[in-house]
């Protein structure tokens, strides 16, 4: 516990302090009407622990918090206590760099006596603050992207007469340029819920030995079929329906953008076949969807198969490391051989 100018962080009593922090998140944390929604989900039903979460108080008012979560990871093989940096939030008038750093600073003391490794997804306004306490830049959550159906984009630049016709073309030639890239036959079918055959491909698969997040049915209900936030369905791949899986993919709409939020396969860490990837670009194509996004950090030689289906990089963020304790690995060696989704950060 610190105290310095009126200020204090102490650890907060998540049933008690539920309003004080719903009230620090309101102005500073998106929409309020989420909050609530979040905080009962996160924070109280977590089925891997309750997060450690730090409350800063300014004579005796809480005014900032931070936290950070139990996530299941795997590192060189083995089980790790991995936290996940959530939800920092300090009331305006006192956003200066003394009371982060003094929330900061107090979450990874505490987090020292529960995890082994602090990782998150900062923004690049916050970003030099985590690096300030030791954080390193571990690489980037890279967005990448393929449009499915060309004629809304060339509207931007064409006219409407011209844009749709071309736009059909263009996607009865991508269409041919996919079938011979199909190889072996697959089938999917959508499920509003996460299967248990995901706990079969999960220890089936390769988990590599860099830094991976445990993708089972546990993990995926959890986070996804349990989140207020999202609504999420899952394409199941496999030879035949019912059978045993080869992929699955968490899926979430964004407008006519299908947005893939999680992803697992039968050769898991080590990179997707294009063939499985390309099952999800057809059952997003047969529903209408005019582009397939998603994000992950993953080394550039197992992006093969994503790329082989046609999908190119855009923007990106950062994601940084904290190895708590001494004789743990480099930045360069968390990173090596990792495999991050959007699932792996908070919402």
């Amino acid at each position: 516990m610190t105290a310095d100018a009126g200020y204090r962080v102490e650890a907060a009593d998540l049933p008690r302090d539920r309003e004080a922090v719903l009230g620090i998140w309101h102005g500073s944390l998106g929409d309020p009407a989420r909050h609530a929604g979040k905080f009962d989900w996160f924070y109280r039903r977590c089925p891997f622990g309750e997060p450690a979460t730090q409350l800063l108080r300014h004579h005796g008012v809480a005014i900032g918090c931070c936290t950070a979560a139990p996530r299941r990871m795997l590192w060189q093989g083995r089980e790790i206590r991995a936290g996940l940096l959530a939800d920092m939030a300090v009331a305006a008038q006192h956003r200066t760099l003394g009371p982060a750093l003094m929330l900061q600073e107090a979450l990874v003391q505490a987090a020292g006596e529960r995890y082994e490794l602090l990782y998150g997804f900062p923004n690049r306004k916050s970003l030099p603050v985590v690096r300030r306490l030791g954080y390193a830049v571990l690489g980037a959550l890279v967005r990448h992207s393929k449009v499915l159906r060309h004629g809304p984009y060339l509207e931007r630049h064409l006219p409407r007469w011209l844009a749709r016709p071309l736009g059909r073309l263009l996607d009865a030639g991508v269409a041919l340029w996919e079938r011979p890239r199909a190889r072996r036959r697959t089938g999917a079918e959508w499920s509003a819920r996460a299967d248990p055959r995901m706990d079969a491909l999960w220890r089936a698969s390769t988990h590599g030995a860099g830094l991976v997040g445990v993708r089972d049915a546990t993990m995926a209900r959890w986070r996804f079929d349990e989140s207020p936030l999202a609504s999420t369905r899952y394409l199941l791949v496999g030879d035949h329906p019912g059978g045993p899986l080869r992929a699955w993919f968490a899926c979430q709409s964004v407008g006519a953008v299908l947005r893939v939020a999680d992803y697992w396969s039968e050769t898991g860490a080590a990179g997707i076949d294009g063939a499985l990837v390309l099952a999800l670009v057809h059952a997003a194509r047969r529903e209408g969807y005019t582009s397939i996004s998603l994000e992950h950090a993953i080394a550039d030689e197992r992006l093969a198969g994503w790329r082989r289906a046609g999908f190119v990089p855009r923007d990106s963020q950062p994601v940084v490391g904290k190895w708590l304790g001494e004789g743990g690995p480099s930045p360069a060696e968390l990173a090596q051989g990792w495999h991050l989704t959007s699932a792996d950060e908070d919402e």
